[in-house]
């Protein structure tokens, strides 16, 4: 048994709504037996992870996955399981899981939720090692894997800063992309966005960063200000040491004038040699060390953000109590088996050590680490509270004194933080640290929401709520419009309308489609953009003001989706294309795919959707958000219901588009005036343009727009390249277009007919990855629609060997009924549309299908007049074009 391939998918995808890790096992003969047939496996299962016995399975309740054991389910089953438990078991909680019957032989597919790929990928790994010693009757160290998986956990899980973020941005759907840098997320999209890296913002001033982080410097700015803060002086050497010393006078605190964390601080230094001792560990940091008077008083962290006390903390430095049994060392370890202890900052408590500051911290208390502590005595680690060095919080925001949170919120806008942790040592919180000698001890920048989230004692906050409260205040706009197009045929056109329409708004538009990834009209990448990565190029880009993404299934069944949730999604139809690829075999299993698209829409968004297409009420079912139908007929069964339920919809009456909301409707367009639609011939441009305006209308865009984007949609070759491009090459009208499949074909071809051509010639070909059956249909198409074809092959054969895509398409045609003599097998592009362009005669449509956009053109384009050719081409198609 052994792990094949993975895959690792990081937002939504067809298996979920959350990080998935997908996986290919292979399985020998030996694994191929059930479990019901292998004696003592369930008891041997469950004696290294018992937890499994409260896993349900599919039965629904506790316990069903041990029926299934009993009963018989296979390795690749139990795999599954186990993967997921482990990773509960290493403080990772996980449920969601999957298998299915590879469709290679003896491989299984496995799809197990997880927080992070390499957590993920772990615990696969150890889960099918678990798996085969306990099938082989082999010794396992469950422990030990555990405890390997924690320390991956650990490492690449988010801290709970971070998390706390995420999850709040997630209670008020707002989208959180990671930008590839380790901590750094993006929350909202394009213009939209906001950055945090933990609780650093982009708000959040570098001078302030800077300043906060020099605690001498910060110390005399809060004094300058009349905000109590200590008297220190910055030593370099103990000669000078000595001397702050004698200035402040004793007790004394030692720190690093650069340090964070707690690291090499002493305080409540009472002679000389304490403070030798500790200026030489503070210089293991920073050469230059900050002498400072000792604040007498308990610890507190007072949380800022914006302008407003959003938490307090106390804090307790790290301590362990002696039991007059064990050294200091034994009751070290005994506190770090506690499961909510952790290395750094992954788990609410940090792991207690002993290092030169614990160990001078315990010399002033009489102890060594072998010492042996009496009972119920108290034994500090260390002299500083800080959560990092191991210390504990308890909660005390409700007790905060009026002027001690002002003092913080002052304290943070003077040094230009909007996320501040202010430390502040006064007696009682509960009173004005003004009136009690208190002082504000240092001002942190990227303070750690750990204690507040995840207090020892107390009530936790919800800090991370109100860091995007913060960012993104309740009521203003989170996110720009994103708009996600998806289906067979027309998903390209109806994107670039789309941006057309917004563009002539004058918003900056991000556009993804198969020729490229685009902002306005400028395109930042070329070639078929449609995947996830794509998708992410818009959405960071801060210029951004609309987003209209072409979602394919290709895309979405390799990587998942490439943002959280749409504004709106549109699925113009479905149609047999490629079957065959991916796992996907039938039209259901691409409906299965592209119903992903229809689930991720905002609950206050709309899916649009083609009542005139057979998976439309399939397709509504899935849906969570407000329906919106397009049709080219207004008694159309589906749209008629749902406008009489209040519904709104997009149709065809009396030659012209009609949006209505229930009863309500608005005259948009006359059929006619849609340039795309080639006088109203063009029938699949047609029905690309309902879509496009039943996305634009429940996008608030205002009907006179869209008529005006629909009327000059295309007036320009730039608006749609590769679409239904007609021209005139000497008396021979030429049409060249993307089409790729047999609706693509017929739809083409009915067009170019209606045109009245004396004779109809194609130039057409179809990718090799698609089922022999697709590609001899996508003849028999042509076949039937063509008067003559010119059968070349795409320049990527995707694994077919030459000639034999060109053979499929050659079969279907005869099946079609069209002779021999009228099929030209012509392997390369140009050459083939060259040939056909020889034999037209006057009065002849040529329709050329492409894999190269820019070399079909260059045989098209006489080499003098290129532009001048290129406009009249335009003119033609703006106007209406005629074979004679």
């Amino acid at each position: 048994m052994k792990i094949l391939e993975s895959r690792f998918f990081e937002g939504r995808n067809i298996w979920s709504m959350h990080p998935v890790l997908q996986a290919r096992l292979y399985l020998g003969s030996r694994e191929q037996v059930p479990t019901s047939e292998m004696p003592g496996f369930t008891e041997a299962l469950t004696a290294l992870l018992p937890g499994l016995a409260q896993h349900s399975c599919s039965r629904g309740y506790p316990g069903g996955f041990l029926e299934r054991l009993g009963e018989g389910t296979y390795p690749g089953h139990v795999v599954e399981h186990v993967a997921l438990e482990l990773q509960s078991s290493a403080g990772f909680p996980v449920s969601y899981g999957k298998t299915l019957g590879g469709t290679i032989p003896d491989t299984w597919d496995l799809v197990i939720s997880c927080r992070t790929p390499e957590l993920g990928a772990a615990a696969l790994e150890t889960a099918v090692k678990l798996v085969t010693a306990v099938r082989e009757r082999q010794d396992f160290d469950t422990e030990a894997a555990i405890a390997r998986l924690e320390k991956v956990g650990d490492a690449t899980c988010l801290g709970p800063s971070t998390e706390s973020i995420l999850q709040a941005c997630r209670q008020r759907e707002i989208p959180a992309l990671p930008l590839g840098v380790a901590g750094l997320y993006q929350l909202g999209y394009g213009c939209r966005r906001k950055l945090i890296r933990a609780t650093l913002t982009s708000q959040t001033s570098v001078v302030a960063v800077d300043l906060c982080g020099d605690k001498m410097q910060t110390n005399q700015l809060l004094a300058a200000s009349s905000l109590p803060a200590p008297r220190g002086m910055v030593a370099a050497t103990l000669q000078e040491a000595e001397q702050a010393v004698r200035a402040l006078g004793y007790p004394v605190a030692v720190k690093p004038c650069h340090g964070n964390q707690g690291k090499a601080v002493s305080l409540n230094l009472t002679n000389f040699p304490q403070v030798a001792a500790a200026f030489r560990i503070a210089q293991q940091y920073d050469r230059q060390v900050l002498m400072e008077e000792y604040v007498q008083g308990r610890h507190y962290r007072l949380l800022v953000i914006g302008d407003r006390l959003a938490a307090a903390a106390e804090r307790f430095p790290a301590a362990v109590r002696g039991d007059g049994a064990h050294t200091v060392r034994e009751l070290v370890g005994l506190a770090n088996l506690d499961p909510r202890r952790g290395e750094g900052h992954a788990r609410p408590l940090t792991r207690l050590s002993i290092d030169p500051a614990a160990i001078l911290a315990l010399a002033r208390q009489g102890y060594t680490p072998d010492s042996i502590p009496p009972g119920n005595q108290e034994v500090l680690l260390r002299d500083n509270a800080n959560l990092s060095t191991g210390g504990e919080a308890g909660d005390v925001t409700a007790a905060a004194h009026p002027e001690n949170a002002a003092l913080a919120v002052q304290a943070a806008r003077l040094l230009g933080l909007d996320v501040a942790g202010i430390d502040l040592v006064t007696p009682d919180i509960a009173t004005s640290a003004r009136h009690t000698g208190g002082r504000i001890i240092e001002v942190n920048a990227a303070p750690g929401f750990r204690m507040h989230l995840q207090p020892s004692r107390g009530e936790p906050r919800e800090v991370g709520r109100a860091l995007v409260d913060y960012l993104f205040p309740p009521g203003c706009e989170a996110d720009i419009p994103v708009i996600s197009v998806t289906g067979t045929n027309g998903k390209t056109t109806t994107v670039r309308m789309l941006s057309h329409i917004f563009q002539q708004q004058g918003m900056t538009v991000g556009m993804t489609t198969t020729g490229g990834i685009y902002i306005n009209s400028r395109c930042l990448r070329k070639g078929d953009t449609t995947g996830p990565a794509s998708a992410r190029t818009i959405l960071r880009d801060p210029a951004v003001e609309v987003a209209v993404l072409e979602t394919a299934r290709g895309g979405i069944l390799r990587a998942g989706l490439g943002y959280d949730l749409a504004g709106v999604a549109v699925v113009t139809n479905i149609a047999s294309d490629h079957l065959g690829q991916d796992g996907i075999e039938t039209l259901d299993d691409l409906f299965w795919v592209k119903s992903l698209v229809v689930e991720a829409v905002k609950k206050d968004g709309h899916v649009v959707l083609n009542a005139d297409d057979c998976f439309a009420a399939r397709f509504a079912r899935r849906a969570r958000a407000n329906l919106v139908y397009f049709s080219m007929h207004g008694n159309n069964l589906l749209v008629k219901r749902h406008l009489s339920t209040g519904g709104s919809a997009v149709f065809v009456r009396d030659g012209a588009v009609f949006f209505c909301r229930g009863e309500e409707c608005s005259r948009i367009i006359g059929l006619k005036s849609i340039r795309a639609g080639m006088g109203g011939r063009a029938l699949h441009n047609l029905e690309n343009a309902l879509a496009a305006t039943a996305a634009a209308c429940v996008c608030g865009v205002h009907p006179a727009m869209i008529r005006h984007g629909l009327r000059t949609f295309g007036a320009e070759l730039a608006h749609n390249p590769g679409r239904l491009m007609v021209r005139r090459v000497g008396r021979v009208t030429v049409i060249v277009d993307y089409g790729h499949n047999a609706p693509a074909f017929r739809r083409i071809a009915e067009f170019a007919r209606s045109l009245k051509p004396r004779r109809l010639l194609g130039v057409v070909g179809v990718p090799g990855d698609r089922g022999d059956d697709q590609i001899e249909a996508a003849g028999e198409a042509l076949g039937a629609s063509f008067d003559e074809l010119f059968i070349k092959e795409d320049h990527d054969l995707r694994s077919r060997s030459p000639g034999e895509t060109a053979g499929l398409l050659h079969t279907g045609a005869r099946r079609a009924g069209l002779a021999t003599a009228r099929l030209h097998l012509i392997p390369g592009e140009a050459e083939a549309a060259r040939e056909a362009l020889r034999q037209a005669q006057p009065g002849d449509v040529v329709v050329i299908f492409y894999e190269d956009l820019d070399g079909v053109l260059a045989v098209l384009e006489p080499p003098d007049d290129g532009a001048a050719s290129r406009e009249a081409s335009v003119k033609q198609a703006a106007g209406g074009v005629s074979a004679g």
